[in-house]
């Protein structure tokens, strides 16, 4: 989609979200308004009602919705002074408004009128409440009024909107697919992971079958680290105090890290982020320009406090492993090494079977720390990387953090949902605050480029799109059981045994179901369960000692050796050329 065509969608959401919050007035009466935004695939608004919503409500709020649509009212926008606002909002008992304009510094704001509803917007809208096109009302949910939980809790409608009832009706069918698709409920039916109470919440227990499928996207990581040049670490799970205040965490990431345990009258934290850790195993000695670039890789498992409105699965949590790296390099290899670890992320989604990658260039705000040189040389070398890869590119200016730019790379899974993933940040803070240096070939010290790492992102977050992207029937080679050997009656059971040790032999995940139960509800199972593979034993696969596979979504395969069917296991387990079992 063309950014005319994304600023038009996100004015048309806008203008609905107004339409939506003059029904709810209309038909609630005193209802107090706070903020009703356009966001990605819809809007909301935040209501602070004497009543409670329901899903009940849609239907008539929609009505209302549709009766204003047909009235055509135009979108007003008049210029206010802030003062001014502010006794006209007042006036009108409207406290979220009057907050909003209190907060700002702007001597004059503009309001928008549609009928006699009126609202605090900087706009645009559309022309008239008559071209709003097709919606829906899709959930409710409660919000703090500013995100702080001291603040009142507000009830949020969410909703959305598109030109056309066609476009609507793809949206709203991509939902439905998405409720199928759901990690949380997927991970239930495939016992995948849990999350409990009495442990805590975000915090994810994996059992067996989702520890298998982790155990195999660890193992494929690693060696395609190795393979391409990392060397990995692994570092504690808590460091001291003084650690994390010369990092700055406590000063500008406190709220996000829980609180300090007392150690030999010493304070510790749990750690949010790796990279201290990484920068004091550099800082362990001295480094040459002969040791560098140092690429540093570790799956970190780090904790953060996330408030309990938004935990959700395994995308939103408070513990979680970070597939985290660190490169440290020279100001001659930077732009080497930002091609290589682009190129190198984009092999990693690919295997994982996502085509459709996009990316996103921060570049510097106008508060920033660094040499303004490195900033631009940081810059370049990301924007090259970006066109050697042919991918397409969307830029932020002045949107990268205050210590370094960066590229996001968003995925498309297989309904068309794009997920942040991998991130590249250079960084020109830390290495001036752990004063990190290595000795160039001048014989003088200098300060090496820094670029944070996160590939995958977090391994449950990842899991969590995984699951989803593939509806919970993951490829062969990363099933959680690959094959499961099915007997037809006991008297197959020794030779069933017998085949099911020679292929966990061969290291394919298999499991038998030897259980005296009919042949279909042992093939349906398997099918729920979305095993690649069944395997039939009956007499002629006895006494001929061969299998019959039966692939998922009933395909049948002619009968083979068993050797043949490892084989063939074998063969749907290669991923960029390399077997994985």
């Amino acid at each position: 989609m063309s950014d005319k065509n994304e600023q038009s969608l996100e004015m048309l959401r806008h203008s609905t979200a107004h339409v939506m919050a003059q029904a709810v007035r209309d038909l609630y009466g005193d209802v107090k308004l706070a903020i009703g935004p356009a966001i990605e695939d819809g809007f909301y608004y935040d209501f602070d009602a004497p009543n409670r919503f329901t899903e009940e409500d849609f239907e008539k709020i929609e009505k209302r919705m549709r009766e204003i649509a047909k009235k055509d009212f135009p979108f007003v926008r008049e210029e206010m002074t802030r003062e001014a606002a502010i006794a006209f909002f007042r006036e009108r008992g409207e406290i979220y408004k009057v907050a909003l304009l209190e907060d700002m510094e702007d001597a004059s704001v503009s309001i928008y009128k549609q009928g006699d509803f009126v609202d605090l917007c900087r706009g645009p809208h559309l022309p008239s409440t008559g071209k709003i096109g097709a919606f829906k009302l899709l959930s409710l949910a409660g919000a703090y009024w500013r995100g702080d939980e001291k603040n009142k809790m507000l009830q949020r409608i969410y909703g959305t909107a598109f030109p056309d009832k066609k476009s609507l009706r793809q949206y709203l069918n991509r939902l439905e697919e998405a409720k199928k698709r759901d990690h949380r409920k997927l991970g239930r039916e495939l016992d995948l992971f849990s999350i409990s109470e009495e442990i805590g919440p975000g915090l994810i227990c994996w059992h067996p079958k989702g520890a298998r499928i982790r155990n195999v996207i660890e193992s494929f990581w690693r060696r395609a680290h190795y393979a391409h040049g990392y060397e990995l670490l692994y570092t504690p799970h808590i460091g001291r105090s003084e650690l994390w205040q010369r990092s700055g965490h406590l000063d500008f990431y406190r709220e996000g890290m829980y609180a300090p345990m007392n150690v030999d009258e010493n304070e510790y934290y749990v750690k949010p982020m790796n990279c201290p850790f990484h920068i004091q195993i550099y800082n362990s000695r001295n480094r040459s320009y002969r040791d560098l670039p140092l690429r540093w890789a570790e799956l970190g498992t780090v904790y953060r406090y996330e408030k309990g409105g938004v935990l959700h699965g395994l995308l939103r949590v408070r513990g979680f492993t970070q597939d985290d790296a660190h490169i440290f390099c020279t100001p001659e290899q930077i732009e080497d090494e930002i091609l290589e670890v682009l190129r190198f992320s984009l092999y990693m989604w690919r295997s994982f079977g996502f085509e459709d990658v996009a990316a996103y260039l921060a570049t510097r705000p106008k508060k920033a720390v660094g040499d303004p040189k490195r900033w631009e040389q940081a810059q370049v070398s990301l924007e090259k990387a970006v066109a050697a890869e042919g991918l397409a590119c969307k830029i932020d200016e002045g949107g990268g953090a205050f210590y370094g730019p960066k590229i996001d790379l968003k995925i498309r899974d297989a309904i068309g949902r794009e997920w942040q993933t991998t991130t590249i940040q250079f960084d020109f803070n830390l290495p001036e605050r752990f004063d990190m240096t290595y000795t160039g070939a001048d014989g003088e010290k200098h300060r090496p480029y820094m670029v944070h790492r996160a590939l995958l992102g977090s391994l449950e977050r990842f899991f969590g799109i995984l699951v989803e992207h593939y509806a919970g029937a993951f490829p062969v080679w990363l099933a959680p059981v690959q094959v499961r050997v099915l007997t037809i009656t006991d008297s197959h059971i020794p030779y069933a045994r017998k085949v099911l040790e020679t292929l966990l032999a061969s290291q394919v995940r298999a499991e038998g179901d030897f259980r005296n139960e009919k042949l279909g509800f042992k093939i349906r199972e398997a099918q729920v369960q979305k095993i690649p593979f069944a395997l039939v034993i009956g007499d002629r696969e006895r006494d001929e000692k061969t299998v019959t596979p039966r692939a998922r979504g009933n395909q049948n395969l002619p009968a083979m050796s068993v050797d043949d069917f490892v084989e063939r296991v074998r063969e749907e387990s290669k991923v960029m050329n390399e077997t994985i079992l």
